[in-house]
């Protein structure tokens, strides 16, 4: 049986699909709902699912986010979008990310039927892996870009791994592995990257000390901002600001 994941911030939705559709004749079995992105994806992690039935856009969540995040660690499952959000080029990335199907709502039974024939369909043959990979690709790709625009907004707080993937809707692993792939650098490389360029724009600022800068950077320890500082830029702050 292949097994079956719903979520949608819509709770009619939700049981209005478990049990109208007759999952069984088409060899599947809902196994689990979530009714948004981030239970939604504990759930996948949990029940690792054939096929996802999904809202893309749910309330204080990033759809195109999660989606990418989805097909990246999880470039097997099949996703069918179901979304009330009317936008051409919101689908048009949908697309671009794999998803199966992109339906809008209200969508009919006839083309709900036709998005999971097709899925399980797609599951009973082998990929095309040519298409695997350029999805794949691009869902990483993506999601390097939304993991750098996240560290670029919260740098100067107390930011983990751990957070950025939660952000990304992936593990911290894989989110890890995507870093290293598109840009041969670490999470923590790639943050204090972002802190220093911070700090060198900050010390234009001479009313600043070095140690307010560090602490508006993100590093509760001045020595340890020093260290990272001097690598990067190959000098000491405080050379640094003189040489502005």
């Amino acid at each position: 049986m292949y097994r079956v994941v719903l979520i949608d911030d819509e709770r009619l939705i939700v049981e209005g699909l478990r049990k109208v559709v007759k999952w069984g004749d088409y060899a599947c079995e809902v196994v689990a709902t979530a009714e948004d992105a981030v239970q939604g994806a504990a759930v996948i992690r949990e029940v690792r699912p054939h096929i996802l039935f999904t809202d893309i856009r749910m309330p204080g969540d990033d759809g195109l986010t999660m989606l990418a995040g989805l097909r990246s660690e999880f470039p097997d499952m099949q996703v069918i979008v179901l979304t009330g959000y009317r936008d051409f080029r919101y689908a048009q990335e949908a697309i671009r990310l794999g998803v199966t199907r992109f339906l809008l709502k209200p969508s009919k039974m006839d083309e709900i039927h036709e998005a999971l024939r097709t899925a399980v369909d797609h599951l009973g043959r082998t990929a095309q892996e040519e298409e695997k990979e350029q999805q794949s690709q691009h869902s990483g790709s993506f999601l390097v870009r939304q993991a750098m625009s996240y560290m670029e907004k919260h740098y100067a707080e107390k930011l983990t791994l751990q957070d950025v993937a939660d952000a990304c809707y992936v593990s911290q692993w894989h989110l890890s592995k995507l870093l290293n792939k598109h840009t041969e650098s670490s999470f923590y490389d790639i943050l204090n990257t972002v802190r220093i360029n911070a700090a060198r724009e900050l010390l234009r600022d001479p009313k600043l000390k070095i140690g307010e800068i560090a602490e508006l950077v993100g590093y509760t320890d001045t020595a340890h901002f020093a260290r990272v500082f001097k690598k990067l830029v190959g000098m000491n702050a405080n050379e640094y600001r003189n040489s502005l």
